[in-house]
């Protein structure tokens, strides 16, 4: 990953200054650049392919936000703010670069993960998709072309499906009952 660029972007090239500079930025940003190079890319790609479905619907909510933030943290094992950085990130650049790199980052996903986490970002999007308590029918094409660029088998997509039925386009009327309700 480009983190000279990113530095750059974010206003920390690599100037001499008279004092010593304390942004909390600076220091998530180093760390992040001292993550193993496929790890970061692991990452990245990751967030990307999250908020590709967050925004299917040409909006990301801040609840969608916060969903992808903690994803991110919990599966990348990453701080909160380290999360929010690489969230941030993957946002822009899913809003940026949209259409045109959605495919080809979701293959080379695919191609460097196990079926395993292929299976496990797929159900993250279910997560991300149902967090506003409804998955809109945008959200769910683009959870099936994700699936299907992941080859995920289709007993594993209808589990999910099946875990996720109340919040689905036209399901949701039999959404399971709140907690406590």
């Amino acid at each position: 990953m480009p983190f000279d660029a990113i530095r750059a972007w974010l206003g920390f090239a690599d100037q001499p200054s008279a004092e010593p500079d304390h942004a909390p930025l600076r220091d998530l940003v180093d760390t992040l650049e001292h993550l193993e190079p496929e790890r970061a890319r692991f990452l990245a790609r990751f967030a990307y392919v999250l908020g590709r479905v967050a925004h299917a619907d040409r909006h990301i909510s801040p609840e969608e936000t916060r969903a992808m933030e903690t994803i991110v943290a919990e599966e990348g094992g990453l701080s909160a703010d380290q999360a929010i950085v690489v969230v941030g990130l993957a946002k822009s650049s899913n809003m940026l670069f949209g259409n045109t790199a959605d495919f080809q980052v979701a293959q080379e996903f695919a191609d460097s993960a196990t079926y395993a986490q292929r299976l496990a970002l797929v159900r993250c999007l279910f997560r991300v998709a149902a967090t506003d308590a409804a998955i809109s029918m945008a959200e769910e094409a683009e959870i099936h072309r994700v699936a299907n660029q992941f080859k995920i088998e289709r007993q594993d997509l209808t589990s999910l499906r099946v875990a996720h039925a109340g919040y689905l386009p036209g399901l949701t009327s039999r959404r399971p009952p709140e907690p406590g309700a």
